[in-house]
């Protein structure tokens, strides 16, 4: 999904766990530093900039056998206007991509 704008907050869903999660974001973040926490991260952004991540474990989606992990995501970005946010975002987006295509 190509992002043409975005906005300093806003909620999002993601199919996985915490846990992937976390084991994710010092790639997706590259190169800025990133402090997890066990309900989000704060990810220390270009020219005094900041992204606060939250998240929350929804109840899995299911599809007839198929158990699908949930997250319901906040991304509330401080200081980082929105070409800074769009850059952050095209390479998380891309970063947290799974296959299938």
């Amino acid at each position: 999904m190509q992002l043409l704008q975005c906005p300093a907050e806003f909620e999002r869903e993601m199919g996985c766990t915490a846990a992937e999660l976390a084991h994710w974001l010092p790639g997706a973040a590259a190169p800025h530093p990133v402090r997890q926490r066990a309900d989000g991260a704060d990810i220390a952004l270009d020219g005094g900039g900041r992204l606060s991540l939250r998240w929350e474990a929804l109840p899995p989606r299911r599809i007839a056998l198929l158990s699908v992990p949930r997250l319901s995501l906040r991304f509330a970005f401080e200081g980082v206007d929105e070409m800074g946010r769009l850059r952050f975002m095209r390479r998380f987006d891309l970063y947290t991509q799974r296959g299938g295509g």
